[in-house]
């Protein structure tokens, strides 16, 4: 699920990108500079150890008081990636010969001329008993056997054999727009403009972020304030503050449809479902 910690760890990761877009282990963006880039606030002593040895701070974290709730509809499911079945069904003549893996989340359904039966698979199937399966359930309306990983249908004018795996999707429960401070805590003022402008450079030319549940969120820049205060003469300060509208979403696998249901069929009495 997207949350406010995906948020500000997608803005960190950012942020490294900005200033070592070759890697942390190649030099900074910023000739001569050295940054530590974390979420959350700085612990005092490690902070002023690292100004010490000229070494700069860029933390990310939530602002508070600037959350807003955006949620405009109900809840909303929205697609992932497809995921393509792992099980494979072959019709040859009279026959549906079954093959790959037959992993729970799948479903196997065999049309037979006007009879359908679909069987959703469980942990510790094969093909061979996926085979089987559908066989026990043809049987109620039609003669149909099994044999190994093959299923026959005798006498049968038309067959149909479809596997179908869950799908990824995530719903989204609610939306809102928080507030995040990306703030560069450096050892001189030089430092600190070239840090604070290299980064704010890149996020300005990015729209949405993406999160690590496939989500993305609305970046927009709302403030950049500059801190050089007398009494803290080692430390130059900008902070520069970003709102992002993201959804908070659950992660959730459906089933895919693999047959349809008729009226009539059902009517009829028939003892599987047919196809509509």
């Amino acid at each position: 699920m997207a949350d406010q910690s995906d948020v500000e760890a997608a803005l960190a990761g950012l942020v490294g990108a900005a200033l070592y877009p070759a890697g942390l282990a190649a030099p900074c963006a910023v000739a001569g500079a050295v940054a530590r880039i974390y979420r959350g606030w700085p612990v005092s002593a490690a902070l002023d150890a690292d100004l010490a040895a000229g070494r700069c701070n860029v933390s990310i974290s939530a602002s508070q008081g600037e959350s807003v709730n955006t949620t405009r509809w109900g809840d909303e499911v929205v697609n992932a990636a497809v995921v393509a079945p792992a099980l494979q069904a072959v019709v040859a003549g009279d026959t549906v010969t079954f093959a790959g893996a037959a992993a729970p989340g799948q479903v196997a359904a065999v049309i037979a001329d006007t009879v359908s039966a679909a069987y959703r698979t469980q942990g510790g199937d094969t093909p061979p008993s996926v085979a089987a399966a559908l066989a026990r359930l043809l049987a109620a309306s039609r003669a149909a056997t099994a044999s190994g990983a093959v299923l026959t249908v005798p006498a049968v004018t038309r067959l149909v054999a479809r596997t179908e795996a869950d799908q990824p999707t995530l719903r989204l429960t609610r939306r809102q727009r928080q507030g995040f401070k990306v703030i560069c805590w450096c050892p001189d003022p030089l430092t600190r403009d070239a840090v604070g402008s290299a980064i704010d450079a890149a996020l300005s030319g990015i729209d949405f972020i993406g999160l690590a549940d496939g989500s993305s969120g609305r970046l927009r820049a709302e403030s950049s304030t500059v801190s050089d205060r007398w009494e803290d003469a080692a430390l130059y300060r900008r902070e520069l503050v970003y709102s992002v509208d993201y959804a908070t979403t659950i992660a959730q696998a459906l089933p895919r449809m693999a047959v349809g249901v008729s009226a009539q069929a059902l009517a009829g009495g028939v003892g599987v479902p047919v196809l509509s």
